[in-house]
């Protein structure tokens, strides 16, 4: 069997598993190779792992144990700060957002549903883990129905207690990411249902092509076969491999850039993973998580106007 017939087969073959629904659970695979294409890089072939939205895995990264307290939420650049956050021409303050209804039968932790007219004074979001504090300047002109979303869940309270669930590394898999936002997740390489959780909603994507997806740069998390498809699951890259997304035409929403605690993110990169069934290669044919080894537990999240 040829590859692209195999491919061909195996997107059916989810696709109808998603209508039965299978298990009572939707995966939403991001698996950007295994199951979907298989980017070449270097030379190599690179299988870009589950980078699944809400209804399928998102890189995750361990953090290191730390009980440092919540960080001024002004952002104070440092030396492993990407580029500042783009800025969109058009005026956020006229975006209208539709939050539609998830009905791939994917867990949810439902809390509501956002404002359909975005709140455009969002400036920062600041994530206390037990790691530490990370805080990121917010793309709000150019992504408005991204943060605003994040501002509602944040304001319910949606993340905190949450765990980030896959730690992708480069010489794992290809990327370098920290991958959270599954309300349910386990984060301990042995539960497959990690990355399918979600805030039982779905909103379409914003800013493609706006920012590159390099070293500090946060993204939404959705699987790459099914575009417009955001919900809460998002991504902290710390490697400038991940560009290569971008320059695929991979679809995941650029929405912030790390401004304070990238030290933070290189240290649970730092402490390793936890194999998905002891094998780390499951993570890139789709089949579960590498975890962190330092678990990354969110203790709030929250936005901020200044």
């Amino acid at each position: 069997m040829d590859r692209q017939t195999q491919l061909a087969r195996e997107h059916r073959e989810r696709q109808e598993q998603r209508a039965k629904g299978a298990s009572g659970t939707s995966r939403r695979n991001t698996v950007i190779g295994a199951g979907l294409g298989v980017l070449l890089v270097a030379g190599g072939i690179f299988a870009a792992t589950t980078l699944l939205g809400d209804d399928g895995k998102k890189p995750t990264s361990a953090a290191a144990p730390s009980d440092s307290p919540a960080a001024s939420s002004e952002p104070s650049a440092t030396a492993s700060a990407p580029a500042e956050a783009p800025t969109a021409s058009a005026d956020p303050a006229a975006a209208t957002c539709e939050y539609r209804k998830d009905d791939s039968g994917s867990p949810a932790k439902k809390v509501g549903t956002p404002p359909s007219k975005p709140d455009t004074r969002g400036k920062h979001m600041v994530v206390t883990t037990n790691q530490g504090t990370i805080v990121i300047e917010l793309a709000t002109a150019a992504a408005p129905c991204t943060v605003n979303s994040f501002e509602f869940l944040a304001k319910k309270n949606f993340f905190d207690n949450t765990r980030c669930h896959r730690l992708a590394t480069v010489d794992t898999v290809g990327l370098g990411m920290l991958q959270c936002g599954d309300p349910f997740a386990k984060a301990d390489g042995k539960h497959s249902t990690d990355g399918s959780g979600g805030p039982g909603y779905l909103f379409n994507d914003e800013n493609l092509g706006g920012m590159q997806l390099g070293r500090g740069t946060v993204a939404m998390a959705q699987s790459s076969e099914d575009a417009n498809s955001n919900g809460s699951q998002f991504f902290i890259s710390f490697a400038d491999d991940n560009t290569q997304l971008t320059a695929a035409g991979a679809a995941f929403t650029p929405f912030g850039v790390v401004t304070k605690g990238m030290d933070i993110v290189d240290k649970i990169a730092k402490g390793g993973i936890i194999p998905f069934n002891d094998d780390p290669m499951s993570d890139v044919r789709g089949e579960g998580s590498n975890a962190p080894k330092l678990p990354v537990i969110i203790k709030d999240l929250r936005i901020t106007n200044r």
